[in-house]
């Protein structure tokens, strides 16, 4: 291959069960949007569900109904996905069961009119902005919402399975929006109840709040990143702190290797000069397969048992790394990060070279590097402790 993704579906099915551990008996929601953050949304489902979790989470619709199409069952799982638009697919979630937010009353007559449509009750979560200030309902609408959305459970349309929230800090610890939001989501919480809700769940815990804030586990936990064995935050420490193992290693062959003399400039623009006679590596992956061009001249990667740095500009399809004079063949291995057992860089190197988080690292890789599952137990086979190897894809 010119390049790969290696996804170890062993270590994320240990990183639900370590994450698990610490939910105090709440639910494990697998978040596994954004092609499970650059993991292979479906296969990384199927790995959490063998490792215990009972709900999948997606940001949108269409990732919930191919998640549905590729096996993945109302009686295997239950689906949620909240971020909706105008317009969106509302009758096509409510036939295939998914939990769908509602945030305004402009997605609350939407779905009860797709569910007259449909003859089916709507599985409905109502969101609420405790402080985020992005997606869900501020307070002073909140009432009103609630007390819609249980004149229409009473009417057959909708049953109201879910009140959830998002943190705006929770990788911070200590910060006073925490609190804040914790209780106003509380005091919204009892106004749903005051209104004659009967939700199935509270939920409001996201990877860091899963770590350090057990006050907001309630009845289900959404870890995202965290199961893929990044850590939210450097404040909350490394993954290995955390029982965690990073799932993703990206690497790539060297596609040459020359001699070029001192004072020769390296890609675009020469920001990089060699400083004298040496060899060059040219690794076939660039800002077109979402290797972060800001990384540019600081980008760490691991060539034959030592750490090299990026030369010059990456480019869209391939960058290079000054080898010092070493010769290695071509079609040595090249690796950009993975879980360190080699001594290679984390992805947290790459984010910390390219002035981002680790989530975009691993989230930006392209759909051209295939993604290879590895340690991958036959669906539906493996119990909810299974780890054992089986077949790659």
């Amino acid at each position: 291959m010119r390049a790969r993704v290696e996804i170890d579906l062993g270590a994320l099915r240990a990183n639900v069960r370590a994450l698990r551990a610490r939910t105090d008996g709440a639910a494990y929601m697998a978040v596994v949007k954004a092609d499970a953050y650059g993991h292979g949304m479906v296969r990384c489902a199927e790995a959490a569900l063998q490792a215990g979790a009972t709900w999948v989470g997606v940001a949108t619709p269409y990732e919930a109904l191919e998640l549905r199409a590729a096996g993945i069952t109302p009686e295997r799982a239950r689906v949620m996905c909240w971020l909706w638009t105008p317009g969106g697919p509302w009758r096509e979630g409510i036939e295939a069961d998914l939990d769908m937010s509602v945030s305004d009353l402009w997605a609350l007559a939407e779905v009860t009119e797709a569910a007259r449509a449909t003859g089916r009750r709507a599985r409905i979560q109502l969101k609420a902005d405790t402080g985020l200030g992005r997606n869900g309902c501020q307070p002073a609408d909140w009432a009103d919402l609630v007390d819609k959305a249980r004149a229409a459970e009473r009417e057959g349309l909708v049953t109201v399975t879910g009140l959830w929230s998002h943190f705006a800090c929770a990788d911070e610890p200590g910060h006073p929006s925490i609190a804040a939001q914790l209780a106003r989501f509380d005091e919204m919480s009892a106004r749903a109840y005051a209104g004659g809700l009967r939700p199935e769940v509270r939920h409001m815990a996201n990877s860091p709040a899963v770590l350090t804030l057990p006050e907001a586990r309630f009845d289900l936990v959404r870890p995202g990143i965290a199961m893929y064995g990044l850590s939210p935050a450097p404040e909350l420490g490394t993954p290995a702190d955390h029982g965690l193992r990073p799932v993703m290693t990206l690497a790539a062959p060297l596609a040459l290797v020359k001699h070029v003399p001192g004072g020769h400039g390296v890609s675009y623009g020469h920001h990089y000069v060699t400083a004298g006679p040496t060899t060059l590596g040219l690794v076939p992956l660039g800002y077109g397969d979402g290797v972060p061009r800001h990384a540019s001249g600081a980008g760490p990667v691991l060539v034959d048992g030592k750490w090299r740095t990026v030369a010059g500009r990456i480019a869209m399809d391939q960058f290079v790394v000054d080898l010092g004079g070493e010769t290695p063949p071509e079609g040595t291995e090249a690796v950009l990060f993975g879980p360190g057992d080699r001594g290679e860089p984390g992805a947290e190197d790459w984010a910390r070279a390219a002035g981002t988080i680790g989530y975009e690292i691993v989230t930006r890789i392209g759909g051209r590097v295939p993604r290879v599952h590895v340690d991958a137990e036959p669906h539906g086979n493996a119990g909810p402790g299974a780890d054992a190897a089986g077949p790659r894809d």
